[in-house]
């Protein structure tokens, strides 16, 4: 892990379009700016874990799930 010093209103580039800038610092609380393009997502550590249990959820649907589903679209 790199881990860099930064001040209120300092930033760092990650690659060549993504920069992350520190907005402001009170007390044991950060808060972050970050510009990146469109098709980069950008999460919070809890709600990308939170999306990654759904959707390995979501995956394990059972054949018999997935047959009524098709089944009851086509009434």
């Amino acid at each position: 892990m790199l881990v860099l010093s930064r001040q209120r209103d300092e930033s760092i580039i990650i690659g060549d379009n993504i920069v992350v800038t520190v907005v402001d610092v009170r007390g044991d609380k950060v808060r972050l700016g970050i510009e990146a393009p469109r098709e980069v997502s950008v999460h919070r550590r809890e709600v990308y874990e939170a999306i990654q249990r759904e959707n390995q959820q979501a995956s394990k649907i059972r054949v018999d799930d997935a047959r009524q589903i098709g089944n009851s679209s086509a009434e």
